[in-house]
C-alpha cells in the first residue's frame, strides 16, 4: 500500500468522480422519468449541469488543508489517529484516546518558526502517519498544493502563520474553535489554542512559556545584528541596519503584546461554552487576530 499523500489524493479524486458521475447519471434518470411520465419532452431535457450535482469532486488544495486541519485537530486532541471520530470537545479528556499522536500538553502552539511549534508538530504528523522514508516527498506535494515558494517546510509554516487561521473562520462560519493570538500587525509572535481545552491558567501559560521567551529571543537577536553591524561594511552593513529596524519594530510590539497579555492573565478570564464563540471571542480579542 502506497504512503504516499499524491496517491491517496488520486485514489479520493477516482472515487469522488465515481461518486458523482453515479449521482448525475441517477438524476438524469429521474429526470427523463418524470419528462416520459408528464410528456414534456419538447419542453425539456434530462441533461443535468455538473454544477447542479449535490456532490462535490475533489479539489487539491481544499483537500490538503482539510488535510492539515485534522492534523491541527490531533495535536490539539480534538480528534486522534488511535480512536474514530469526535475525542474531544469538552468536558473531561480521556488520555487513553492518543497513543500515536500525543496533544500538546498546554494548548499551546507557536507559529513562528519552521522547526519548532505547529509547523514542526504538523511535520510530525506527517511522518507519523504516512513514514519518514516518504516524507520528504509528501512534504513536497503539501507544499506544492499549498501554493508559494521556497523549501516545504517554509512553505507549510507560512499557510499556518499567515492563512490557516482564515480558511478556518471562514468553514467555521466566522465561530473558529481554533484562536489565533497575535502581538499585531508586524507579526513578531503567533500562537494557537484550541476554545475547548481553555482554562484561565492559559494566558499566564502564555506569557511566561512564550511570549517573554520569545520576547527575549529578539532581544538577542538584536544585540546580535547590532554587534555584527559595526563590523560590516557596504551592503553587509545596510542588510543588518535593516535587520535592527525590523527587529526593533518587533520588540516594540512585543512589549505592547505582552502588557496586554499580562492584565488580561491577572483577570483569572474564565471562557463559558453556553455563552457560544462569538461572546467568548470578545474577551480575548486584544489579543486574538
Amino acid at each position: 500500500m502506497s504512503r504516499l499523500i499524491s496517491d491517496k489524493y488520486k485514489e479520493w479524486e477516482e472515487l469522488c468522480r465515481q461518486r458523482f458521475d453515479k449521482l448525475k447519471a441517477n438524476e438524469e434518470q429521474l429526470n427523463r422519468y418524470y419528462i416520459d411520465l408528464y410528456d414534456m419532452g419538447s419542453e425539456i431535457t434530462p441533461e443535468v449541469d455538473d454544477s447542479d450535482v449535490t456532490v462535490r469532486l475533489a479539489d487539491l488544495q481544499r483537500e490538503i488543508r482539510s488535510l492539515i486541519s485534522y492534523a491541527v485537530g490531533c495535536i490539539f486532541g480534538r480528534y486522534s489517529l488511535d480512536h474514530e471520530g469526535l475525542c474531544f470537545a469538552g468536558g473531561k479528556r480521556d488520555s487513553s484516546l492518543y497513543s500515536t499522536i500525543i496533544p500538546c500538553s498546554d494548548n499551546i502552539m507557536t507559529v513562528n518558526s519552521t522547526d519548532s511549534g505547529l509547523t514542526k508538530a504538523v511535520t510530525d504528523f506527517v511522518e507519523k502517519v504516512y513514514g519518514s522514508d516518504t516524507l520528504a516527498e509528501n512534504l513536497r506535494f503539501i507544499a506544492d498544493a499549498l501554493g508559494g515558494s521556497g523549501e516545504p517546510a517554509t512553505v507549510i509554516h507560512n499557510y499556518l502563520r499567515k492563512d490557516f487561521f482564515a480558511d478556518h473562520f471562514k468553514v467555521y462560519k466566522k465561530r473558529p474553535i481554533y484562536w489565533q493570538f497575535t502581538s499585531g500587525r508586524k507579526s513578531g509572535f503567533t500562537a494557537i489554542m484550541y476554545f475547548h481545552r481553555y482554562t484561565p491558567e492559559l494566558l499566564s501559560v502564555l506569557e511566561n512559556d512564550h511570549a517573554v521567551p520569545y520576547s527575549e529571543e529578539l532581544k538577542a537577536q538584536l544585540r546580535s545584528a547590532a554587534a555584527a553591524h559595526k563590523s560590516s561594511t557596504g551592503s553587509e552593513k545596510s542588510a543588518y541596519r535593516r535587520d535592527i529596524s525590523r527587529l526593533q519594530t518587533q520588540i516594540t510590539e512585543m512589549e505592547g503584546f505582552i502588557a496586554r497579555l499580562h492584565l488580561l492573565a491577572e483577570e483569572n478570564i474564565i471562557l463559558d461554552p453556553d455563552d457560544g464563540i462569538k461572546v467568548n471571542y470578545e474577551k480575548l480579542k486584544e489579543i486574538l487576530v
